[in-house]
Order: C-alpha cells, then sequence, then structure tokens
C-alpha cells in the first residue's frame, strides 16, 4: 500500500480525501496557492506543498508544478480529487512517466471517456440508447444547420471535453444558432482549453439521474446503485439524493446494467460515474456521458451502502481486487445532500465574497458536513464558490427532507451570500417533496427564486454583519463561545428568518 499520496485539489474534497488517507495509514500531502495557505486543506494533511500565485492556472492547473511537488515529497501516488486536473489526460501520463500513480482511470480511457462524441460511440456499442447528436462542428458549419433543420428547436449546443454545465447552451431559435455555438464554444476553451462543441437534441423536462460503478484492473465491475441530480442552476447540481423518486425496481435495474456495460466497453477502471437524462412518463432513459473521476455527490452514495468511495479508489489503483459483488450491494434507508454556495440567488446567482466572520454548521444524528472552509477564512474570488456539502440521512425519504430541513435552519453564516434561504425553499415546495419535479424545477417555479425577506430581516441582518465584523473572527472567539447554542437567535442564513 502507499506510504504518502499527494492530493492535487483544494477546498472539502482535499479535506475528504485527507481523512481517508490518515484513516488508511497513509500520509497526506497537500498543495495550496497563496491564498490558501491557511485553508483547511492545508491543515489537516501531514505535510504541505507551496504552489506560488493566486490563479487555478498558476496553480492547481499546473502540471508540471504539481508533479515535481509529489516527486519533491516522495509521494508514490496522486489523487486528484474532482475539478481541476481531475478528467485530464495529459496529467494522468505526465504521473505514469514521472513513476508516481494516478488514482483514476488510465489517461486513454479518461481520453475516451472525456469526448462526449466518443463516449456516445462506446454507449452504442454497449447497447445503450443515446440523445441524438451531430457530429463536431463550428459556427456557421452546414452540419450544424443541418442538424436543426432535422430536429427542430430547441436544441442543446455542449462542449466535446470538459463538464460541469460549462460550455452549455440551450438554443431556441435558428436566428440564435450561430451566437450561441460561438458563446459555448469561448466558455468550454476557456474552462477546458478546448472550444470543440457539437449540438444535441433537447429533451424536454428530463430528470437527470447518474449511476456510481466501481471498476478493478482484473475485469470485475459492479454499480452502486443511483442519484437523482434534477435540481440544478445554470445546468450545475445544487441538490442530489438517493434513491432515486423517479426510479421502479426494474427501471433501476435497467439502469444500473446499462453503466456496467458502458464502463466494461470503455475498458474503465476505478471509480465512475455513467450519467442519463430520463423520461419518467414513457420509462426511457438516455446516456449523457460518463464522468472518469469521484463526484461531488458521492457522499450519499456513501450513506446508504456504508462505504468509503476514497479508499476504494486507493485500493484499486494499488491493485487490490473488488472484494465487492452485485448482490452485497444493498442501499439502507435515503440519504440527501445540498450544497452550500457563496453565492446570491436572488440575483443570478453571483458569487459571494469576503471573510467567513460566522461559520457554524449544524450537526446532529444523520448528518455529514464536507467543508473546505473555517470561520475567519477569506472567501476569494479565484475558485469555485461552493464553501461545504450538508448530508442528511434518514430511514426514509421523508424524514430524511424534514432532518435537512432543520439543519440548514440551524446553518449560521455571516460575512458572505449564500444559498441556503434557495435550499430550503427547494425542500419545502410541494412539487419536490412528492419527488416530481425534473431539471426545469427552478425555471418552472419561479416563486422558489424569489427572496422571502423583509426589509426588517435586512436590517437585523446588517446589524449582525457589523456587530461581527468587529468581533475576534477566530473558531473560539471570546464574543461567540463554541457552545453557544445556533438558535439562541432567531435571525439566520443571510436575512431569512428561522421558521418553526
Amino acid at each position: 500500500m502507499f506510504s504518502k499520496v499527494l492530493v492535487a485539489n483544494r477546498g472539502e474534497i482535499a479535506v475528504r480525501i485527507n481523512q481517508t488517507l490518515r484513516a488508511m495509514g497513509i500520509a497526506p500531502v497537500a498543495v495550496h496557492s497563496d491564498p490558501d495557505a491557511g485553508a483547511p486543506h492545508v491543515a489537516t494533511a501531514e505535510q504541505a506543498v507551496s504552489l506560488p500565485g493566486s490563479t487555478a492556472e498558476e496553480t492547481y492547473l499546473n502540471i508540471d508544478r504539481i508533479v515535481q511537488a509529489a516527486r519533491d515529497c516522495g509521494a508514490d501516488a496522486i489523487h486528484p480529487g474532482y475539478g481541476f486536473l481531475s478528467e485530464n489526460p495529459a496529467f494522468a501520463r505526465a504521473c505514469g512517466e514521472a513513476g508516481i500513480t494516478f488514482i483514476g482511470p488510465t489517461a486513454d480511457s479518461m481520453a475516451l471517456l472525456g469526448d462526449k462524441l466518443r463516449s456516445k460511440e462506446i454507449a452504442q456499442r454497449a447497447g445503450v440508447p443515446v440523445v441524438p447528436g451531430s457530429p463536431e462542428c463550428l459556427p456557421g458549419d452546414p452540419a450544424a444547420a443541418e442538424f436543426a433543420e432535422h430536429w427542430g428547436f430547441p436544441l442543446l449546443v455542449k462542449a466535446t471535453a470538459g463538464g460541469g454545465g460549462r460550455g452549455m447552451r440551450v438554443v431556441n431559435s435558428p436566428d440564435r444558432l450561430d451566437t450561441d455555438m460561438e458563446l459555448a464554444s469561448r466558455e468550454a476553451q476557456a474552462a477546458f482549453g478546448d472550444g470543440r462543441v457539437f449540438l444535441e437534441r433537447y429533451v424536454a423536462n428530463p430528470r437527470h439521474v447518474e449511476i456510481q460503478v466501481l471498476a478493478d484492473g482484473a475485469g470485475h465491475t459492479i454499480h452502486l446503485g443511483e442519484r437523482e441530480c434534477s435540481v440544478q442552476r445554470r445546468h450545475q447540481k445544487i441538490i442530489e439524493e438517493t434513491p432515486s423518486p423517479a426510479l421502479t425496481p426494474e427501471l433501476r435495474q435497467r439502469m444500473g446494467d446499462a453503466a456496467v456495460a458502458v464502463a466494461r466497453e470503455a475498458g474503465y477502471v476505478n471509480a465512475g460515474t455513467v450519467e442519463f437524462l430520463l423520461d419518467p412518463r414513457a420509462g426511457e432513459f438516455y446516456f449523457l456521458e460518463m464522468n472518469a473521476r469521484l463526484q461531488v455527490e458521492h457522499p450519499v452514495t456513501e450513506a446508504v451502502l456504508g462505504l468509503d468511495m476514497v479508499e476504494w479508489q486507493v485500493r484499486i489503483a494499488d491493485g487490490e481486487a473488488l472484494t465487492l459483488q452485485q448482490e452485497d450491494i444493498q442501499p439502507r434507508g435515503h440519504a440527501i445532500e445540498c450544497r452550500i454556495y457563496a453565492e446570491d440567488p436572488y440575483h443570478d446567482f453571483v458569487p459571494s465574497t469576503g471573510a467567513l466572520l460566522r461559520w457554524r454548521p449544524p450537526s446532529g444524528p444523520g448528518l455529514r458536513l464536507d467543508s473546505g472552509v473555517d470561520q475567519g477564512q477569506e472567501v476569494s474570488i479565484y475558485y469555485d464558490p461552493m464553501l461545504a456539502k450538508l448530508v442528511a440521512w434518514a430511514p426514509d425519504r421523508e424524514l430524511s427532507l424534514r432532518r435537512m430541513d432543520v439543519a440548514l435552519s440551524q446553518f449560521l453564516v455571516l460575512g458572505v451570500v449564500t444559498n441556503i434561504p434557495l435550499l430550503r425553499a427547494v425542500l419545502r415546495h410541494a412539487q419536490f417533496q412528492q419527488g416530481e419535479y425534473d431539471t426545469g424545477f427552478l425555471e418552472w417555479n419561479p416563486a422558489v427564486t424569489r427572496p422571502a425577506i423583509t426589509d426588517e430581516h435586512r436590517a437585523m441582518t446588517q446589524a449582525l454583519a457589523a456587530w461581527a465584523s468587529q468581533q475576534p473572527v477566530g473558531p473560539a472567539s471570546p464574543a461567540a463561545p463554541a457552545d453557544r447554542p445556533v438558535s439562541a437567535s432567531p435571525w439566520q442564513n443571510a436575512g431569512e428568518r428561522r421558521l418553526p
């Protein structure tokens, strides 16, 4: 087994990987930019290497610097987490050339699956249905016009590489086709260094359901059930749950078998996720893509199965065979995850920056918090605004939703605006509680994205923020003793009154 692993990431996922490595008796090594020098992922590692600079390009996306850091500290392996270099074949190859194990799939399978058009071909060979799409094309390309004429509007422009909703746009009319393709191409180029795009038929009101898979180097592949990821903003998930309220046992079996078939056809090794669009009315699903990495939402799968996904990633990378059989995968209860973002959901989700003057997460039975920040830390402009992930588990869906809502009501954050009020509004919406929702949930329910605060609430929040800014911001501040109950004030979550 590895003795030292460098974690090429930051934030909550780096902290979470550090925890598993320590539990396995492996020394975690952190890398950090200048703004992250005092971040929790550095404090939870046994060793840290500075990557001078502030931007992602200078630091967490710099392959040469990260590989050199691993060499310098004597790391046996590198875990990429998710985002940044996690799906970059050049990074995986560079690790191999340096004699360092990359904890993830091979560079070749990553390159194959990272290209959405080629991954669709894999799915078709595996007998899995795909959404009709065009060849790779550019604005003004005749192939784009022909595809649009055949399928009509709306259409979806998608980046060939990358993920996370970047380089993706809905085109509603012919006069917008070239413009939206150009905008999607620019966004993809900026995010992934690859501006290639293609067109896809737009599936109206689908659900987004994904299947987690694990595969070892001996050809043994299993799936770990599904995650429902349909509550999204800008094509990015904000709430995930398992099991999906949309799946019947028969449909769950079909989708699980399809995910395993895709992974096997690709020769995939390690943890990965096969994503599908689901038409619940017809009971049909379509392959979207396969993410060759750990997913942000992996904790809900861990919660219902009682296993550690990162541990299995490490063991498989070290050459161990899976000891789990498909019949061993028996989910228990229901889990839901809410992503806590430093952003204003009532002003086009604009990121919010500044010092975390107060950061007091909830705790209690059935709760898990994966956090990458601490009180007093600066939320910068340089990185993704996600602060943490809160997971609630319970024996059934109704109780898990209630547990999550109560926990969010006790989540105190001052100094930046968060999306916590929006998350609570979604949880309390009748349509969501009934499990009858799709990827257009926020679009079709505009009331959810309107602030439910009064001038009185806003004034109280401003007063609290002003008071907090005058107090010490350390975790053991005399002005805010650690044992002070969160419920001491009815004013919570950036101005939202705590509901009974």
